[in-house]
């Protein structure tokens, strides 16, 4: 069949609707078979903790539902455009509504937001709550406070933050007997043991600080006067994790760093007993300082 010189605007149309659809089918599976060189660039960081992985898988799946129905709206509004433009025809096409369509997209979107509500909520336990430590982690002794896994064990870690850095203080009584305890803390650099359910308590000294480390878990504020907590589960021995301040909290903000070093546990116990030891050192050094500054009047 032979198509004269008036067949020329379809073919045109046509082809543009062909490129169209191409690159939204490109964009959506450079979306869903990205590549590992695009990790963690349009999704959350994971991998460190189970909290966090569930964080990521839920996030992939809300991300690829909203591709597809981005690339399925935006593909029809293309072909809107292109198929129904202004032409020389002096009256354009008046068209009033489809009731079956309407009727259809609406519960089409109504289905996808039940579906990714159930999703969320069968994964949010998951997320919220802490399960117990590994076979290989620290051996741990029960304890009531939350948030507890099933078995009541887990190591507390209170995370006390300040102007600009973080103060981390190891024991499940970091909260209310640090001091009488004589428990080993350190800053900026957390130590924890592998496939151990570490649980955080975070609070700030000054200002609202946020506490996160991405592959470890989600975003906590650390509120003035408010304890918050939080908890993670480290299986990778050697691991290194990073994170950052979150809240903007003065002009040094941007050093605010976090850093968190998995040990295996008896690494961890041997780190922790070295640290009580350089802390005790430490007191000894500066007591007599401190008690010539006091008889002096100047402490």
């Amino acid at each position: 069949m032979r198509l004269d010189a008036n067949d020329a605007p379809v073919r045109r149309r046509r082809r543009s609707l062909t490129v169209v659809l191409a690159v939204s089918f490109a964009l959506l599976g450079v979306l869903i078979f990205a590549p590992s060189a695009l990790a963690n660039f349009i999704t959350p960081k994971s991998g460190g903790s189970p909290n966090a992985n569930q964080i990521s898988s839920l996030y992939k799946i809300v991300l690829y539902v909203a591709a597809v129905v981005f690339v399925l709206v935006e593909g029809a509004l293309a072909y809107s455009l292109i198929r129904f433009r202004a032409k020389r025809s002096r009256v354009a096409a008046q068209i009033h509504g489809n009731t079956s369509l309407e009727v259809s997209w609406t519960v089409a979107a109504a289905v996808i937001l039940v579906v990714l509500t159930v999703v969320t909520f069968i994964k949010l336990p998951s997320i919220v709550n802490a399960p117990n430590s590994g076979q290989n982690g620290l051996v741990l002794s029960a304890s009531v406070t939350a948030p507890t896994p099933p078995n009541g064990k887990k190591l507390t870690v209170c995370v006390q933050g300040r102007q600009y850095i973080w103060r981390y203080v190891y024991g499940n009584d970091c909260l209310n007997l640090a001091f009488a305890s004589k428990l080993p803390y350190s800053y900026q650099e957390m130590y924890v043991p592998a496939d151990t359910t570490i649980v955080l308590a975070i609070q700030s000294t000054d200002v609202i600080h946020s506490w996160w480390v991405p592959s470890l878990g989600g975003l906590v504020d650390a509120v003035p006067g408010y304890t918050t907590y939080t908890w993670f589960k480290a299986s990778k021995v050697g691991a290194l994790f990073h994170g950052q301040c979150a809240q903007l909290c003065g002009r040094s903000h941007a050093a605010m760093t976090a850093l968190v070093k998995v040990l295996s546990p008896t690494d961890y116990q041997v780190w922790l007993q070295r640290q009580k030891q350089l802390i005790q050192t430490a007191n000894s050094q500066v007591t007599p300082l401190r008690t010539f500054l006091t008889a002096t009047g100047n402490l």
